[in-house]
């Protein structure tokens, strides 16, 4: 998955957002289990990037439905 640029995150509806949401979590869950086993070794910096993905999501969700 490409990392959204804040510019392209404003333009999702809340419906996108919400599965973007789902495809994100599921992935940093997927990094996060194969980092546990030890199987994820140069891909490591990618979980930040993917919980910092999330957060702009979550942000950009709770503005939506403060509107």
């Amino acid at each position: 998955m490409a990392m959204l640029k804040m510019k392209s995150i404003r333009e999702l509806n809340e419906k996108d957002l919400r599965e973007r949401i789902e495809q994100m979590k599921t992935e940093l869950s997927k990094l996060q289990t194969e980092n546990a086993k030890g199987t994820l070794r140069k891909e490591t910096g990618k979980i930040k990037k993917v919980r910092k993905e999330v957060a702009r999501l979550l942000t950009r969700l709770n503005e939506v439905k403060k509107e």
